[in-house]
């Protein structure tokens, strides 16, 4: 049942941010009470933050180990994640979203978040490390960040593909 409220929130999550949520609807989507989500999770925040940890845990694990690929291994990888994302289910990065809310998320959620981007930029360093013709990984997770951003908002997944080529 847990990871059923997770994958709803996820959906809405990702979708609108962090206010596109209530346990009202999650609890609608998942067809139970709004009590067993609250059975689950105390409030939102702890709902959001351990959403935001899955997420993350999920993207590290489908990335792999930075250690055991090449740099083109690992760029195709992390270009594939957010291009996945825009292609396959339309949706945004969760963490992207709400980093984008910062001033508005609970704390637990914000550190979350920051985890996420740190991680990334972590796998990014290890993996495509800076220099040999590669940009710095913040400008690599700032790039896909931005051309996901770009290409949801007009609907033009080229436009993606061509600020990430």
């Amino acid at each position: 049942m847990r990871d059923r409220i997770l994958d709803a929130a996820e959906v809405r999550a990702r979708r609108g941010g962090y206010n596109a949520f209530s346990f009202r609807e999650i609890a609608q989507d998942v067809g139970v009470s709004s009590a067993a989500i609250h059975y689950h999770f105390a409030a939102k925040a702890d709902l959001a933050e351990a959403l935001t940890d899955r997420y993350t845990e999920r993207t590290l694990q489908w990335l792999g180990d930075p250690r055991d690929l090449t740099p083109l291994e690992a760029g195709k990888r992390v270009l594939a994640l957010f291009r996945n994302a825009l292609v396959e289910d339309d949706q945004m990065c969760l963490c992207g979203l709400f980093a984008a809310e910062r001033d508005v998320l609970p704390p637990g959620v914000d550190e979350a978040v920051v985890k996420f981007l740190r991680s990334m930029l972590d796998f990014l360093r290890v993996a495509v490390p800076e220099g040999q013709g590669h940009e710095a990984p913040e400008a690599t997770l700032a790039k896909l960040e931005g051309a996901l951003i770009m290409a949801r908002s007009m609907r033009d997944i080229s436009l993606f593909d061509r600020a990430t080529a």
